[in-house]
Parts: C-alpha cells; sequence; structure tokens
C-alpha cells in the first residue's frame, strides 16, 4: 500500500476516533421521557450532526414511546441506537417504596449509567432526569466520562415568587436542597447543568463553581400538523352542540387536581352545568379509573355536565387535536413542583388555562397571562375560577400575544440546539455546527 494512501487512511482513523460518542440515559417512561428524545434524536438526524448517538432505555420504552423507536428503525443508521437495559436490570429497579428503597434505586440507576458509558465507550452522556442522581453525586460516585443533567424540580428559590409563604418544613428542604447541589457542583465530570426553570438559575450559578448553568426550555411543536382535526375529534367524541369544552389532559390521578375539579363542578348550578363538557384523557391505574368513574355517576346523575373519560394512550400526532379541541385546559395540580408540558400545549394552541397558582406553574402562567391562577386545593376556588372563563371574554382573562412568545421560546428546535451545543464533546467544536448549517 502506497505511503499516501496510508496517511490518508491512518488521518481518517484519527478523525474518527474524535468524532463525538453521545449517550442519552433515561430510565423513566411516560409524559415527557419519550418526547423529549423524540425532539433530541430528530434535531441530531436532521442537523447531520458528527458521531454517534446512542439512547439507552428502559424495555418498555420500545412499547410505549414507539414514535422515536419507529424515528430510528426507519433512519436506519448505525450511528443512532436505541438500547434497552435487560429485563432483570428494570425490574431490579420496582422493587420497593420505602425512602430506603428509593435510595438504593437512585445508587443502581447510576451503576447502570456507568456501566452502559463504559460498554458504548462514550465521549460525552446526558442524564434527562437529574433530580434522581442528585445524592450519589453528592456523595462522591464516579462516572466513566464528562456527562451533563437535565435538573426538573428546584425548589429552594420557591420563596421569591408571589405569595409564596414557606412553612418550616419548605424552609428546612430549600437548605437541604441547598447543600446537596453544592456538593454536586463540585463533581469534576459534571459539565452542564439544564434547568427547566428559568427563575432558579441565578442562585444556581451562585451555587455552581465549575459547572456551566443553562436553562433549558421545556419543548414544544410549534405548527404541529395532527392527522385528526379539532372537527373530526369532536363528531368522533360526540361532543354536544354548543357545550364548551373543558380539557384535562395527562395523567389522571389525586397530583393532577381531578378529585378537587369533579368536587367543584359538582356544586354548580344546572344552568351552568349545561354549558360545559368536561373531556378527560389520559392514563389512569385501575384503582385511579374507578375512583373517577364513581365520582362521574354521581356528577351525571344529579347534572346535566357532559363528562366525557378517555383512558387511552393518545398517539403523538393526535394531541394537537385535543388541544384546538378545547374552549379551556385545566391544570388544577396539587402542589406540582417544576414545570408542566401542559401549559406549553395550551399556549402553543393559543388556548386559557386554568392553573394552579403554586410553584414555577402558577409563577408562569402569570408571567405571562396565560390565563388563571387559583388555590388548586379548594374546591370552590377552581368552581370560581371556571365562572370566570364561562362569562368573561378571554381577552380580559390572558393575553394571546404573550402566549404565542412563550411558545415560541420553548419550541422543539431550541430545546434540542440547546442541549447539544452544551454538551462538553461538542463545546469547542463550533466548527460542528457552522460545517453542517446548524444555527450558531
Amino acid at each position: 500500500m502506497n505511503k499516501p494512501l496510508l496517511n490518508t487512511l491512518s488521518q481518517s482513523s484519527r478523525e474518527s476516533e474524535k468524532l463525538p460518542k453521545v449517550m442519552l440515559f433515561d430510565l423513566d417512561l411516560g409524559g415527557h421521557h419519550g418526547s423529549y428524545i423524540q425532539h433530541l434524536i430528530e434535531y441530531w438526524y436532521t442537523s447531520k450532526l458528527p458521531g454517534s448517538l446512542d439512547i439507552v432505555v428502559r424495555p418498555e420504552f420500545l412499547h410505549i414511546h414507539t414514535d422515536p423507536v419507529n424515528f430510528v428503525s426507519q433512519a436506519q443508521l448505525s450511528t443512532l441506537k436505541i438500547i434497552p437495559i435487560t429485563q432483570d436490570e428494570a425490574e431490579s429497579l420496582n422493587e420497593g417504596k420505602s425512602s430506603t428503597d428509593r435510595l438504593t434505586r437512585d445508587f443502581l440507576r447510576w451503576q447502570l449509567f456507568c456501566k452502559y458509558a463504559s460498554q458504548l465507550s462514550v465521549t460525552c452522556a446526558l442524564h434527562l432526569y437529574f433530580d434522581t442522581y442528585k445524592l450519589p453525586l453528592a456523595l462522591g460516585a464516579k462516572a466513566p466520562c464528562p456527562f451533563s443533567a437535565i435538573y426538573f424540580r428546584p425548589t429552594f428559590h420557591y420563596d421569591e415568587f408571589a405569595d409564596y409563604v414557606p412553612s418550616w418544613k419548605t424552609k428546612l428542604q430549600a437548605i437541604k436542597e441547598k447543600f446537596i447541589l453544592n456538593r454536586v457542583f463540585q463533581h469534576p465530570q459534571l459539565q452542564t447543568l439544564f434547568c427547566l426553570d428559568p427563575f432558579a438559575i441565578n442562585q444556581l450559578e451562585k451555587i455552581s463553581s465549575h459547572v456551566d448553568v443553562v436553562h433549558l426550555p421545556d419543548p414544544v411543536k410549534l405548527n404541529q400538523q395532527s392527522e385528526l382535526t379539532s372537527e373530526q375529534l369532536r363528531l368522533e367524541l360526540d361532543i354536544q352542540p354548543e357545550r364548551k369544552v373543558l380539557l384535562l389532559f395527562g395523567a389522571l390521578n389525586g397530583r393532577k387536581g381531578i378529585y378537587e375539579l369533579l368536587d367543584a363542578i359538582s356544586q354548580f348550578p344546572d344552568q351552568v352545568c349545561q354549558q360545559i363538557c368536561l373531556l378527560l384523557v389520559g392514563g389512569a391505574n385501575v384503582e385511579e379509573r374507578v375512583r373517577i368513574r364513581s365520582n362521574v355517576s354521581k356528577i351525571r346523575q344529579t347534572l346535566s355536565v357532559q363528562v366525557l373519560e378517555r383512558y387511552d394512550f393518545i398517539p403523538e400526532a393526535h394531541v394537537p387535536a385535543y388541544f384546538q379541541l378545547a374552549d379551556i385546559v385545566l391544570a388544577p395540580y396539587q402542589r406540582h413542583v417544576g414545570m408542566s408540558g401542559i401549559l406549553l400545549l395550551a399556549a402553543a394552541a393559543g388556548k386559557p388555562i386554568l392553573s394552579s397558582d403554586y410553584g414555577l406553574m402558577g409563577e408562569l402562567v402569570r408571567r405571562y397571562s396565560l390565563g388563571l391562577t387559583v388555590d388548586s386545593t379548594v374546591p370552590d376556588k377552581i368552581g370560581k375560577g371556571l365562572l370566570h372563563f364561562l362569562t368573561e371574554p378571554y381577552n380580559k382573562l390572558c393575553d394571546f400575544s404573550q402566549m404565542q412568545v412563550f411558545a415560541e421560546q420553548h419550541s422543539s428546535e431550541h430545546f434540542a440546539e440547546t442541549i447539544f451545543k452544551h454538551l462538553s464533546c461538542f463545546i469547542g467544536n463550533s466548527h460542528f455546527f457552522q460545517t453542517q448549517g446548524v444555527r450558531k
């Protein structure tokens, strides 16, 4: 073999070794977990980023989140793979519910991360759910590669929000959270901490030493074309004419405030009930379904409100139709910590929202005039909020231009670009983005 060809092959081999080998690691299911991965693999594929991308998930992910699985299958790239952990490993994560068991599970998650990062010889990794790794990291758990992580639920800064009155328990929790974060930020291989809460960034930067703290916009697809129109969906659901649709979308459980909502509606006079259709859409376990159906049955026996229940998994392509169909989107969460994609889906559809006034959700609804906030732990206050929507013009209760701004700030492209540009294996290699036409 001639010398120039040997030199070319040698140079090609060296360049191949330098290409990023990225691992996305997420052992949770449902909700945003599938959509986050979908946004990231779509961006990586369409932007032609160099190197390889491995996504490590639970085995159940392959059956629950079919959109990203199908995307990877159709892409037919050896450099893009979804890799499930073993069934035995997945089952070990399900054992026990006590705080001790949860702590053991957090360490087991970390061990699995290290195992797969080593096996795949990755150059950098992203934890898609940092909150479950805080304690192992604070206690000095080592990693086989540089890594970054997404922080979902900081709470230590909630005392900066309007009308927030901390209890001694929440004050103690804030002190504990800051102490743990201070330890975590000393980890030598933690490169970037992405945080979904924009109001926590300043305080996180004060705690951080070498770690880059970046606000990550929770993503929503803008102008997404649905395979199903809202008119088709209205006919399919047989929603009665002239009724305003109140949509509660997502996990149907006590944490989302469904029982307080049903209590509020049960107190409405019948002339108000004649105006509304309550649409309940999302997953619920067997116990929750029995309880929800029992409460709904009682309402139907005495009031003329139309209540429709759909406990199916809704394909991603059909989700926009539900929000376009809605007149009002409901988010009466019970002291929910962190962000909710429901705010973004409502804003992208241009629909007002009735939200809990607590924490980040309440603060965003107030700042962007997305709708009304109420103390959602009190059914009477949920009811009064709904009556405002039923009697007042929507433009008095929300600002549609601000709603659009809020949605645009959280586009799925902006979300994915923010992550890839701040991963350690891309930092300092801006030519990857320039040569492939990716926005800087």
